[in-house]
């Protein structure tokens, strides 16, 4: 055996570390494949435009995503997903390591398998680069953290708590959760709830170390209430007014499909399964809280699964609670199901071997395949009609396919290349400008390696690029817009930007082809001396 695992436990399972290794490797040649998201594109403009926070979320997702661009030089699809990658095969080891303390190695491996091939974990924690990615290493870390301070080894008699200097540390790790996406804040009222509810662990309160963490959370979160502080609070009331301006009166219906749209991304064998635990394990715990005798008799296990649902249920019943009166992004609320996986890998613990792995040997195959043909239908248009790679003569037209939306920029960007048209308006041009703030993200990741030039966005929404450039220095300069298909479909789009140039005329089109078909159009148009600052 290598040198390297001569001081390792002699009971440690070697095959955690092709779980995970083979995991990094799928997940690699997915985002090696797959086309940049609106959203992706836009946090690496965040990586070039480095502050101490931004305005849509903390700056952690700007490191992120920069890791792989500043470590290579090269921007594109794969570098930017770097951060992803690595940050992940890091958030599943820590949650072995959780359930190796929590429960046993047995429950840890079926939770790391678990976590290994549920979808939207892989996709939102894993493959794209989003504000989830360090969001979920950082749960992670606290989560451990906070196990190993609140309960001893699976194997070790529980002891009584005594305060440690974990709780220091924890405070660093909750606020560099909450650096990576503001829903960081609901592990920090999880541990807070836990130990209000535990009689045992009130002790926290009257310890010095859980005030020392206090200061050191306070001290971690720096650059977000700095940058805040700089632009009126701007962050906080888009996320806690802006966004949820005109609800609609609540429906219970989008309660439920909340959580029935996360059961299903999460691949109903396992996303129900873990939503019917919690529900069932919450059920059978709040009743002991007011009952004195059932307090007493509480056992260290329901402690323990106790924890997981005080930094999960908080994060699942407030989204699900803001879609009955709002429209919620179902990925909203994937995070808080992170934790509960542990449930499920405790409550298939219990079942027979051969069971169990069945179900996850059907569930893997079938969401792995699943994920390769979608794969295959993003890449080369499989279902597509007309395709040259069409199976069984396509099946949607492109017209109405809505993943034609998923666009390979490697196009737009060779076209700058390879026309002298187009290569020249860059080159005299001193910025560039679109119509809607996603787009502007796409535009910037395909033209920024060829010439670092602003991208801005023209628009009512133009999230962080309103803090991104100062449009007054481009007065007198010529100007680019790139806008796709559906805009240029309506002039009064085109139309709004001419009184702010002296010329502006359109300059090409740039063809954006799946399976040798187009599937969707880049236009192009320049400005000459730009007149005064939209709007």
């Amino acid at each position: 055996m290598f040198k390297f695992t001569k001081n390792w436990p002699k009971d440690f399972d070697f095959s955690v570390i092709f779980i995970l290794i083979t995991g990094l490797i799928f997940r690699g040649a997915i985002a090696y494949w797959i086309a940049p998201g609106y959203d992706e594109s836009y946090y690496y403009i965040y990586s070039h435009q480095l502050d101490w926070s931004y305005f849509d979320h903390p700056p952690m997702i700007a490191l992120s995503t920069g890791l792989g661009t500043w470590l290579t030089g090269i921007a594109n699809q794969f570098t930017i997903r770097w951060g992803a990658l690595l940050l992940y095969t890091g958030s599943l080891w820590l949650l072995y390591l959780t359930g190796k303390r929590l429960f046993n190695p047995y429950v840890a491996k079926l939770t790391l398998i678990i976590a290994s091939i549920i979808p939207a974990f892989g996709i939102v924690f894993g493959i794209f680069t989003l504000p989830d990615v360090p969001l979920i290493f950082f749960w992670s870390a606290s989560f451990y953290c906070a196990v190993s301070e609140f309960f001893t080894d699976a194997d070790t008699p529980p002891q009584p708590y005594r305060p440690t200097y974990r709780l220091a540390i924890l405070g660093i790790l909750v606020g560099l959760t909450c650096l990576s996406k503001y829903h960081g804040f609901f592990i920090g009222l999880g541990f807070v709830i836990f130990c209000l509810t535990i009689a045992q662990y009130r002790a926290v309160f009257r310890s010095g170390w859980l005030w020392l963490g206090l200061g050191l959370f306070i001290m971690t979160l720096f650059p977000l209430w700095y940058w805040n502080l700089q632009h009126d609070w701007v962050s906080f009331g888009f996320h806690l007014s802006k966004r949820f301006q005109t609800p609609k009166p609540f429906n219970i219906l989008g309660v439920l499909g909340v959580l029935l749209g996360n059961s299903l991304i999460m691949f109903p064998t396992l996303g129900l399964p873990m939503v019917w635990l919690m529900a069932k394990n919450l059920g059978q715990q709040i009743p002991t809280f007011f009952s004195s005798k059932a307090r007493l008799k509480r056992s260290d296990l329901a402690n323990r699964q106790w924890l997981i649902l005080c930094v999960s249920v908080p994060l699942i019943v407030g989204f699900s609670l803001v879609g009955g009166y709002y429209f919620v992004t179902p990925t909203w609320a994937v995070p808080g199901f992170w934790t509960p996986t542990l449930l499920l890998g405790y409550w298939m613990g219990q079942r027979s071997k051969r069971w169990t792995y069945k179900w996850l040997k059907y569930s893997g195959i079938t969401i792995v395949t699943l994920l390769l043909l979608t794969l295959l239908h993003l890449n080369l248009g499989i279902f597509q009609k007309p395709s040259q790679y069409a199976i069984f003569g396509g099946i949607v037209s492109p017209r109405y396919d809505p993943s034609t939306e998923v666009l390979d920029i490697t196009q737009l960007q060779q076209a700058f290349v390879d026309s002298p048209v187009f290569s020249d308006a860059l080159a005299n041009s001193q910025f560039i400008f679109t119509n809607l703030y996603f787009l502007g993200g796409l535009i910037d990741l395909a033209i920024h390696p060829l010439k670092p030039i602003p991208v801005d966005c023209f628009c009512r929404d133009p999230r962080g690029f309103a803090f991104w450039n100062d449009p007054q220095e481009w007065l007198g300069k010529n100007g680019l817009l790139i806008t796709n298909k559906r805009f240029v479909e309506k002039p009064e789009v085109i139309d709004r930007y001419r009184p702010y140039f002296q010329e502006f005329q359109k300059i090409g089109e740039i063809p954006i082809k799946r399976g040798g078909v187009v599937t969707n159009i880049f236009y192009v148009y320049q400005g000459k001396n730009f007149l005064k600052v939209y709007p």
